[in-house]
């Protein structure tokens, strides 16, 4: 999809983004996750802010996302929250930073938008700080036959509905990447993956 398309998508979902109220669940996996973050923290498409109330105190954060309404939404979110933040509006796979400038790298559920993910996993690699944290909140292709079926089926419906492709290996991306996986937790029938990582030494 060409990427001023995609980013339409995102920016008339921003208000529904902004409006979503996530189940307990969810919140819960944002809580076990990004209370591991720590110091200088990049977040990458960064939404409306859905992460802000989960981080711990005395974190400051980079935002980037490509829609201005997200970062708009992120804005508001960050000043309710306190976080001490800064936002970048530019596309993820453009965007690039000076190596080990980040102590925790963070990204939940945006690995389904990129044209390149492998590629965005070898720049986190490469911002990362030796001794930082990579944290991973992503979802993508059920290990379960039947659903992962169902998955392929629909999924360019849904990416052309919501820019998000739902057939993505995560772990297997994260594994050809230049990240080494410290924990790795699966849910909803391994479609969901939560993962604490380092670059490789």
């Amino acid at each position: 999809m060409e990427k001023q398309k995609l980013i339409q998508i995102f920016d008339r979902q921003a208000n529904q983004y902004d409006k979503k109220r996530e189940g307990s669940k969810v919140k819960q996996w944002r809580h076990q996750l990004l209370g591991d973050a720590k110091g200088e923290v990049l977040e990458l498409a960064v939404g409306a802010g859905a992460n802000f109330p989960f981080y711990p105190p005395g974190v400051k954060v980079t935002a980037a996302d490509f829609s201005a309404a997200m970062l708009e939404k992120a804005q508001r979110a960050a000043r309710e929250h306190r976080i001490d933040a800064r936002f970048i509006c530019a596309d993820i796979e453009k965007l690039d930073f000076v190596a080990q400038s980040f102590d925790t790298v963070i990204s939940t559920l945006s690995m389904c938008s990129y044209d390149q993910p492998r590629m965005v996993l070898d720049k986190i690699a490469r911002w990362c700080k030796p001794d930082g944290l990579i944290l991973l909140m992503e979802h993508g292709i059920s290990s379960f036959r039947v659903l992962s079926t169902v998955q392929r089926v629909v999924n360019p419906l849904l990416y052309r509905a919501y820019g998000c492709h739902h057939t993505r290996d995560i772990q297997g991306l994260v594994r050809q990447s230049g990240l080494h996986i410290l924990r790795a937790e699966s849910y909803w029938l391994d479609m969901v993956q939560l993962i604490w990582a380092r670059p490789e030494r």
